[in-house]
C-alpha cells in the first residue's frame, strides 16, 4: 500500500514539475540569422535580465536570476533512476576547482550540500537514504553547471548520504588524448509563474526585434530582424503587432532622408509662427531626448523629404485604427500599448500591460504657443492624415485610462512620432 501511495505522489509531482519549467532557445531570420543577445523582461513580475543569444532561457519557480554553464551532452548520469535504496551519479568536471553538490526536495528544501575540490575528469558518487519522492541534484562550479531529477521509491527511512567513489580521466583511446567538452551553452534561470508576460528583445548587430511571449511549453523564439535606421544613423527596435510591424520606440531623427537638417526651435514665439517643419525635445532637456525621442510639428511629418527611415512611413489614421482594432478596439487598446514596470508614467498607470511590446511612453507634447505640458501623464503621436488646413490626426494614451484617444491636433503642436513598416 505504501509503494502505491509513493508512486501516485511521484506522478503528481512529475506533472507539476513539468508544467513549471520551460526552456526557450533563440534564432534569427530576415536580415540576420545570428542573435547576439536577448533582453528578457518579465512584465508581470517586473524583472529583467540580458543573456547571450546562444543561451537557453530556463523559466522556473526559483528565486532571482542566475547565469550558469550547462552541458548539452550527457555529462551528468544518474543510475538506476528511479532508485530504491541507492544510485550512482557521475559527471564530468571541465576544470580544477571548487564544486558544490546540492540535493533538494520537491518543496525546495535542501537535503544535502557537499563542497569538494575536484580535479578535471569524471567523478563518481554514490547517493543513498533518499525517501520516497522527487529530488533535484544540482552541481555547480564557477565553470560548469548540471542539474537532474532523482526519483526515489524507497519507503524506508534512512539518513541521506552522498559519497565520492572515484575519479577517472576522460581519455580518448583512439587518439590518445583527453576528450574535450562539446556543445557548452549557458542556461539562464528566471523566475516565472504560469501566465506571466515576457517581452524578449533580440539584438543582432544594429538590428533589434521585440517578441512577446506567454510560454506554455519548450520552444524556439525566432526574431525577424529588419532594418529601421533613420537619416542620423539611429537604429530602432521593432515589433510585429497583428499584421503590422511598428517601431517599438519614438523617432529621434534630426534630419530628413536626404540629410537636410530639421530646424530645432527653442523660442516659443518662433515655434508658434511656424508653417514649416521643426523639432525639439521636451523642456529642452537632452535627457528627455534619450528617453522619449523628439517632438515634431506636423509640417515635419508632411514634408516630402520624409522623416521616416527608409522602408517605413508615418502611419495614417486608418493604420492607427488597424492597430487599435486588432487590440480589441479603441476602448481597450491603450492599456496594451502602455509601458508598465516603469516610474516614467504617473501613478496609477491604469491597466498597463504592454502586452503588445509597443512600449508607449508619456512623452507629452509641446503646445502650439510653445510651452510644454503633461510629461508623465500622456503620450501623443502624429498621424499622417490631414484633417483640414489647420489640424491633422493625433493618437493619445494616458496614465488614467484604458483607452486610446484620437482627434484633431493643431499642426503647430509638437508631438511624438512612431513609424510603421511599408
Amino acid at each position: 500500500m505504501k509503494t502505491i501511495t509513493c508512486a501516485f505522489i511521484m506522478i503528481i509531482f512529475i506533472t507539476k514539475i513539468h508544467s513549471q519549467i520551460y526552456e526557450i532557445n533563440f534564432a534569427g531570420s530576415g536580415a540576420s540569422t545570428i542573435v547576439d543577445s536577448v533582453l528578457v523582461e518579465n512584465l508581470t513580475q517586473c524583472t529583467d535580465t540580458t543573456i547571450s543569444g546562444n543561451d537557453t532561457l530556463s523559466l522556473r519557480s526559483t528565486t532571482g536570476i542566475t547565469h550558469l554553464i550547462f552541458e548539452e551532452n550527457n555529462s551528468l548520469n544518474i543510475y538506476p533512476n528511479p532508485m530504491i535504496e541507492s544510485c550512482i551519479m557521475d559527471f564530468k568536471a571541465n576544470f580544477d576547482g571548487k564544486t558544490e553538490i546540492t540535493i533538494y526536495e520537491i518543496t525546495g528544501k535542501t537535503i544535502l550540500i557537499l563542497n569538494e575540490i575536484l580535479t578535471k575528469g569524471i567523478h563518481k558518487y554514490s547517493i543513498n537514504g533518499l525517501g520516497c519522492g522527487i529530488y533535484t541534484v544540482e552541481i555547480k562550479s564557477e565553470k560548469y553547471y548540471y542539474t537532474k531529477k532523482i526519483i526515489s521509491s524507497d519507503i524506508a527511512v534512512h539518513k541521506p548520504n552522498i559519497k565520492h567513489i572515484e575519479t577517472a580521466l576522460d581519455f580518448d583511446k583512439k587518439n590518445k588524448t583527453l576528450n574535450t567538452i562539446k556543445n557548452i551553452r549557458s542556461v539562464s534561470n528566471m523566475q516565472y509563474n504560469t501566465g506571466d508576460i515576457l517581452k524578449l528583445t533580440g539584438k543582432s548587430g544594429n538590428y533589434r526585434t521585440v517578441s512577446m511571449l506567454i510560454p506554455t511549453n519548450d520552444q524556439t523564439v525566432t526574431f525577424n530582424f529588419v532594418n529601421c535606421t533613420d537619416a542620423d544613423g539611429n537604429h530602432y527596435a521593432v515589433v510585429q503587432i497583428g499584421t503590422q510591424i511598428w517601431m517599438a520606440e519614438n523617432l529621434k531623427t534630426t534630419s530628413y532622408r536626404n540629410n537636410d537638417p530639421i530646424p530645432y526651435i527653442a523660442v516659443d514665439t518662433s515655434w508658434f509662427n511656424l508653417s514649416t517643419g521643426a523639432y525639439c525635445y521636451y523642456n529642452h532637456d537632452i535627457n528627455n531626448y534619450f528617453i522619449y525621442g523628439n517632438l515634431y510639428n506636423w509640417f515635419t511629418v508632411y514634408d516630402i523629404r520624409n522623416i521616416a527611415p527608409v522602408g517605413w512611413h508615418v502611419p495614417s489614421d486608418s493604420e492607427w485604427t488597424t492597430l487599435t482594432t486588432y487590440l480589441g478596439g479603441i476602448s481597450l487598446a491603450g492599456a496594451k500599448l502602455k509601458k508598465n514596470c516603469s516610474t516614467l508614467w504617473h501613478s496609477p498607470n491604469i491597466g498597463a500591460t504592454n502586452e503588445t511590446g509597443f512600449t508607449g511612453l508619456p512623452g507629452s507634447y509641446r503646445d502650439i504657443s510653445g510651452p510644454f505640458d503633461y510629461i508623465g501623464h500622456a503620450g501623443f503621436w502624429w498621424s499622417s492624415t490631414e484633417h483640414d488646413i489647420v489640424t491633422a490626426g493625433f493618437w493619445q494614451i494616458s496614465y488614467g485610462y484604458l483607452n486610446v484617444n484620437t482627434g484633431d491636433g493643431t499642426k503647430t503642436g509638437g508631438l511624438s512620432v512612431r513609424c510603421v513598416m511599408d
